[in-house]
């Protein structure tokens, strides 16, 4: 079985950063994407990697890129939706692959064995994804005014990595437009097939405000030390 992995790095990250790309942010002495690209490439699992980048900085992507894995990680720019900067790498990705493992640059402190677990749920299923139980009390509010408390029991908070047989992914991708979805799981999910979560980790935070720039940046001290 040959694995594949995409880094979806092309967002701009207008919630942390307007007018910087999210993915080049410094996180405890190195640009995010660094941090991202290197939990991947610690994956024993996986036998080649794409990185996608924003049209706009794809230059600068590539020279980062290099720097820490040579020519052997090829680059490409994303599209205007993240289902399109999905496709534009799956288009990168070597003939010869079987599955294939999604993560975003906006989780850099996922660890190799999150990567494994996914992988492992393709055994049986079209799909692996690393989710967290909710703990939460869930309510449903219209306006500021409560409807219900949701049953929790049965809810999911989704990270990445998530991992596809490819065959099933592009079967799904093509079964419909995808730019609604909000990962590529719920492709799958649209189309009838089976999604598995796996357990994920409470550190493998998405960063997504400068609130999340700080812990990561707590938590990646802390791992060094």
């Amino acid at each position: 079985m040959t694995t594949w992995a995409i880094v979806v790095a092309a967002g701009e990250g207008t919630r942390i950063a307007a007018g910087a790309p999210k993915a080049l942010l410094p996180l405890a002495g190195r640009p995010m994407l660094a941090w991202s690209l290197d939990a991947v490439l610690a994956s024993e699992s996986i036998d080649g990697v794409v990185v996608v980048c924003g049209e706009s900085w794809r230059d600068e992507g590539e020279r980062l890129v290099r720097s820490i894995a040579g020519p052997r990680v090829p680059v490409c720019a994303g599209g205007r939706s993240r289902h399109a900067s999905v496709r534009n790498g799956l288009e990168q990705i070597g003939a010869d692959a079987d599955r294939v493992v999604v993560h975003d640059a906006a989780r850099p402190l996922a660890g190799p064995e999150l990567f494994e677990r996914a992988l492992a749920a393709l055994d049986r299923a079209s799909a692996g994804i690393c989710a967290i139980p909710v703990t939460d009390t869930i309510k449903r509010a219209s306006g500021d005014a409560v409807i219900e408390t949701v049953d929790r029991s049965a809810l999911w908070r989704a990270q990445t990595p998530q991992a596809f047989r490819l065959a099933d992914l592009l079967e799904a991708a093509a079964a419909g437009d995808g730019d609604a979805m909000t990962d590529e799981a719920a492709l799958l999910e649209r189309a009838g097939m089976t999604v598995i979560v796996v357990p994920g980790d409470e550190r493998n935070i998405k960063i997504t405000t400068p609130a999340d720039l700080s812990i990561a940046e707590d938590l990646l001290r802390g791992r060094r030390t």
